[in-house]
């Protein structure tokens, strides 16, 4: 129950004081047993539920931590889950729910989602098909929030001529993602041609003096497009929350929406 129902409920003299303020503390966080506390006010407080990191836990702990957002929220986003992870979610949830859980091996997105309407327009830009690992975690953070995507994959400075040719659908971009490993120079050239916000992430990908995208990482910090932020290493998920709240401003909501 949000704060605001449980402030309407008291005001209306359905509930006592006391019972709204259990209600208030226990919508803080959820606590399982001594391994997980839930945020389940934040959404409330930041615009968007808890997003759960599956790398490292335990298929238990996953599992509640899992049915604890999606009883919460009806509907839960998870990064870089394996797909052992998602045979065992997926296993526990049909025996207590209809919920489709989804997972992309690609991505490594682990979901439960609701049905919405994708507005703006985030466009995601990748120097080479490598990178499309990190591009698709962007992408599905992005959609999941509720954001129209627009992919335009492969199009590094090997062959400027590609991302130049895709210049109409980055103008009508609300922001947009530039992922690229080696050098990461396509953020720049990226950033050099655009009006919105450029959001740079530095992949990995690339031979030894890549630096596991040390490499790209400099680069694009040094960039001189002015438009340009970066997000760390491989940080697909980073980048898409930002370009999520860009485009929700531009398109006129707000925190409060």
């Amino acid at each position: 129950m949000e704060i605001k129902e449980i402030l309407q409920n008291l005001h209306e003299n359905k509930i006592s004081i006391e019972e709204a303020e259990n209600e208030i503390k226990s919508n803080q966080y959820e606590t399982i047993d001594n391994y997980a506390k839930i945020d389940h006010n934040r959404k409330e407080r930041s615009g968007a539920s808890e997003v759960v990191f599956c790398q490292g836990k335990k298929n238990e702990f996953l599992v509640n931590i899992y049915i604890s957002i999606y009883n919460e929220s009806g509907e839960v986003l998870g990064t870089r889950a394996t797909k052992e992870q998602f045979e065992f979610v997926k296993e526990a949830f049909s025996e207590t729910s209809n919920a489709e859980v989804k997972y992309s091996e690609i991505s490594r997105i682990l979901k439960i989602e609701k049905d919405k309407e994708k507005i703006g327009n985030i466009a995601i830009c990748t120097g080479g098909t490598a990178d499309i690992l990190v591009a698709e975690e962007a992408a599905e953070t992005a959609e999941f929030f509720g954001n129209y995507v627009e992919r335009i994959y492969d199009v590094g400075v090997a062959g400027i001529h590609r991302i130049l040719s895709q210049r109409e659908k980055i103008e009508k971009a609300n922001c947009i993602i530039v992922i690229a490993g080696m050098e990461g120079a396509l953020a720049s050239v990226v950033g050099g041609i655009s009006k919105v916000p450029v959001i740079a992430v530095p992949t990995s990908v690339g031979y030894g003096a890549n630096f596991g995208g040390l490499a790209a990482l400099l680069s694009m910090i040094n960039s001189c497009s002015n438009c340009i932020s970066v997000v760390n290493i491989d940080n697909g998920y980073g980048a898409g929350y930002i370009a999520n709240q860009i485009n929700k401003l531009a398109c006129g909501e707000n925190r409060s929406n």
